[in-house]
């Protein structure tokens, strides 16, 4: 096994941030001497990465919102394009943010890099047609689903699926009276997990109606805590300007500094905007809700491009509708309160839900960074990927998503 001197990774936003941190111990781990360049977060920066800007320079929400920031976010890829052509890394990889990371993969392949993007784009859900595009940026595609690499396989794309690395890092059984003490919670009571998001834009758009909601439920109910593990410093300063209006919620509150994890399986439930937030909280085996809001025009063109039954990753793995979604204008304090109310007080089925998650969790543990290493190391090597999908059951959903893609 030759050794992997230089890998350059460009994660997008903190999501992006927590696969690259476990990428990067996993690639230590066989490659002791190894060096890490790109653009990462305080996880990826804790594992040694030389960051060229800060992981808040990609972190853009909504097609009109990249629009405003197109001419800087023009300006960071020339930039990193140089700065990894001087560096000479022994391989590229683009941590999701495909919109940014695939044309940056393009430019560097075609200037004679090595690239590999990391989470497959929903390419499967709408817009399958990049595929081709796809084709000329990567050297190959890891995915942590199988029917995502069905897609891949396909198509005669190079594809490994690798599993999710959350699915490895949480516990099969985990303790909701430990996460309770270990943040200050009472051991008795409901207690709800608000996570309205890591970016800007979603606590712009999320974050007054779910404290409203949260402070409602208050109402309702007198022994309810919340808690809410702020991402960013940031991030908890916009949400203590939006606390400052309800005293009632800021006495039931434990504002958290991180500790989503911790957060979530100290929960009962837990309100939450749509991303990889909804998967974790699946693999801590809670109820949810999961919200989702953009500007209207950003809403109103995807609304015209997606073509899924779901948003949410728990819903679109089971092709079912587990989960309750609330998207754009329906996203009020009235109706989370309608869902939430419910889940709180039906304790059977919570527990039921529990048991699903933990299942579909169990069949999610695949070791996913270290297998992601092993596709890298083969790709860089020139050797064909590992076997990505073959006999796994859980790839006979592919057919599914390009059925509903095509309706």
């Amino acid at each position: 096994m030759s050794q992997l001197a230089r890998v350059y990774i460009v994660a997008g936003e903190m999501s992006g941030d927590l696969l690259g941190a476990s990428l990067m111990r996993a690639l230590k781990a066989r490659h002791p001497q190894v060096e890490f360049r790109g653009i990462g977060g305080p996880g990826m920066i804790a594992e040694g990465i030389d960051t060229r800007f800060p992981l808040e320079t990609l972190s853009v929400m909504g097609l009109v919102e990249v629009l405003k920031h197109l001419p800087e976010l023009i300006r960071v890829r020339r930039a990193l394009r140089a700065d990894a052509l001087a560096w000479k890394p022994d391989v590229v990889i683009g941590i999701d943010a495909p919109d940014f990371n695939l044309g940056l993969e393009r430019q560097l392949r075609e200037a004679g890099l090595t690239t590999v993007h990391y989470v497959s784009p929903t390419v499967w859900a709408w817009r399958q047609g990049r595929v081709k595009g796809i084709a000329k940026s990567v050297d190959a595609m890891l995915t942590f689903l199988p029917f995502e690499a069905a897609f891949y396989e396909k198509h005669r794309l190079p594809v490994a699926f690798v599993g999710h690395p959350l699915a490895d890092e949480l516990p099969l059984v985990n303790d909701r009276a430990a996460a309770r003490k270990a943040l200050g919670l009472p051991a008795e009571g409901q207690v709800l997990a608000v996570l309205p998001g890591s970016r800007a834009n979603e606590i712009r758009f999320l974050g007054e109606p779910f404290l409203e909601a949260a402070e409602a439920l208050c109402r309702q109910r007198p022994t309810l805590r919340v808690v809410i593990p702020a991402a960013t410093p940031l991030r908890r300063e916009e949400l203590e300007a939006l606390l400052e209006r309800r005293p009632l919620l800021a006495e039931r509150l434990t504002l958290l500094d991180g500790q989503a994890r911790q957060a979530m399986v100290a929960s009962d439930a837990v309100l939450l905007v749509s991303g990889t937030a909804a998967l974790e909280t699946m693999l801590c085996h809670r109820a949810m809700l999961v919200g989702y809001r953009l500007a209207p025009l950003s809403h109103w063109l995807l609304s015209r491009l997606v073509k899924t039954s779901w948003i949410s990753l728990p819903n679109l793995i089971a092709q079912e509708s587990m989960v309750p979604e609330l998207v754009q204008d329906a996203v009020t304090p009235e109706a989370i309160v309608e869902h939430l109310a419910p889940m709180l007080d039906d304790a059977q089925a919570r527990a039921e839900l529990e048991q699903r998650f933990a299942a579909m969790h169990a069949g999610l543990q695949r070791n996913a960074s270290a297998r992601a290493v092993e596709a890298i190391e083969a790709v860089v090597a020139g050797r064909p990927l590992p076997e990505s999908v073959a006999s796994d059951s859980l790839a006979q959903d592919s057919s599914k998503h390009e059925k509903r893609s095509e309706a």
